[in-house]
C-alpha cells in the first residue's frame, strides 16, 4: 500500500477507509482508560510493564518469520526513531496516563486527551499544502468545546478524591497528552517517509522496541511499587495486561498506522476524537450510569466536529 502526502487530500476512498481504521483504533485504544481500574492495586510502571512485556513478546513471536529479510530493511536511523516513538506513544504514555486514570478518574483524563486533536491538527496545518487552518476552524471549537463537556463533571465535583491527588492526576494527564502528540505528529512522518517497511511491519518493530524498553520498568516497578499481592491478584494483572497488549497495543495500532499512511496529518489529528468518545462509553458502563447531558453533548460535538473536518477536507481548495 502505498503513502500518501501528508497534507495533501485523500482520494475518497482512501479517506472513508481511513476513518474507519481510526474508529476502530479509537474503539480498541479507549480501553486502556479502564484497564487501571480494573487492576486498582497495582501501581502505573506494574501496569505499563505488564502491558508491554506482553505487547513485545507477541511482536517477537510475529516478527520472527520474517526478521531475515525485515532486518535488512531497517536502518540505524530508523531504530533511533522506533525507539523515540516507542518512548513517546507507549511507555511513556501510558506511565503518565495510568497515573492520571487512578489519581483524577477516567472523566478528567478523558477530558485532557480530549485536547489531542487540536494539537496534532494545529502542528499539521504549518504542512506544505495543508487544509488552511482557518477551514479547520469549526472541527477545531467543535473538538475543545466536547473535550470541556465530557470532563465537566469531573472538574466541577471533585468526588471523594483530595484536592492534591487530583492536581497530580491533572498534572500526568497533561503530561500524556504532550507525550501522544509527538507520537502522533513522528509516527505519521515517519511513516509518509519510508517505503520499505509495511505499516504492520512497522508496529511490530514498534512493538519489538517497546518490550525492551519494559524489561527497564520491571526492577524500577520492583522497587517502587512493591505492595503485596495475592496469586489471584497477579492473575489478574496478567490477564489484564494480555488482553490489553493484544487488542490495544497490536490491533489498536495496526489500524492506526493503516490510517495513517491514508489521511493527511490535519485529519489525523481528528481521528483521536474516537478514542476520546469511547473512552467516555466504556467509562460509563463501568460506573453503570447513564450519560449526562453534558456528556451527551460532548457526543454530538464529537460527531460534528469529525464531520465538519471531512467536509474541510473534502472542499476544494481555493484557486488564486
Amino acid at each position: 500500500m502505498s503513502s500518501l502526502p501528508l497534507s495533501t487530500p485523500s482520494p475518497a476512498g482512501h479517506r472513508s477507509a481511513g476513518v474507519a481504521y481510526g474508529a476502530a483504533a479509537g474503539a480498541l485504544w479507549g480501553l486502556v482508560f479502564v484497564a487501571p481500574e480494573l487492576v486498582g492495586g497495582f501501581g502505573p510502571l506494574q501496569l505499563s510493564a505488564g502491558r508491554y512485556f506482553c505487547y513485545g513478546l507477541l511482536a517477537l513471536l510475529l516478527v520472527a518469520p520474517r526478521w531475515r529479510g525485515l532486518r535488512t530493511r531497517v536502518s540505524r536511523r530508523q531504530w533511533g526513531q522506533l525507539f523515540w516513538l516507542a518512548l513517546a506513544g507507549n511507555t511513556l504514555y501510558y506511565l503518565l496516563l495510568s497515573a492520571a486514570v487512578q489519581n483524577g478518574g477516567i472523566a478528567m483524563t478523558a477530558l485532557v486527551i480530549g485536547f489531542l486533536p487540536v494539537a496534532v491538527t494545529l502542528i499539521g496545518s504549518r504542512d506544505q499544502g495543508a487544509v488552511p487552518l482557518r477551514r479547520m476552524l469549526p472541527s477545531l471549537l467543535l473538538c475543545a468545546l466536547g473535550a470541556l463537556c465530557i470532563g465537566w463533571q469531573a472538574l466541577a465535583h471533585p468526588g471523594a478524591q483530595a484536592s492534591g491527588q487530583k492536581l497530580l492526576g491533572l498534572a500526568c494527564a497533561v503530561g500524556a497528552l504532550l507525550s501522544w502528540t509527538a507520537f502522533a505528529v513522528g509516527n505519521a512522518r515517519c511513516l509518509a517517509r519510508q517505503q520499505q517497511v509495511s505499516a504492520h511491519e512497522w508496529n511490530l518493530l514498534t512493538g519489538l522496541v517497546t518490550g525492551a524498553q519494559s524489561l527497564l520498568l520491571i526492577p524500577l516497578a520492583w522497587a517502587f511499587e512493591n505492595a503485596q499481592h495475592g496469586a489471584h491478584e497477579w492473575a489478574r494483572l496478567a490477564a489484564v495486561s494480555l488482553a490489553v497488549a493484544v487488542l490495544a497495543s497490536l490491533l489498536g495500532n495496526a489500524f492506526w498506522n493503516r490510517m495513517s499512511r491514508l489521511l493527511p496529518l490535519t485529519l489525523v489529528g481528528q481521528m483521536i476524537l474516537f478514542e476520546t468518545a469511547f473512552a467516555l462509553i466504556y467509562g460509563l458502563l463501568w460506573e453503570q450510569r447513564a450519560p449526562t447531558p453534558a456528556e451527551m453533548a460532548a457526543f454530538g460535538c464529537v460527531v460534528l466536529g469529525v464531520l465538519s473536518c471531512l467536509a474541510a477536507h473534502r472542499r476544494p481548495a481555493a484557486i488564486g
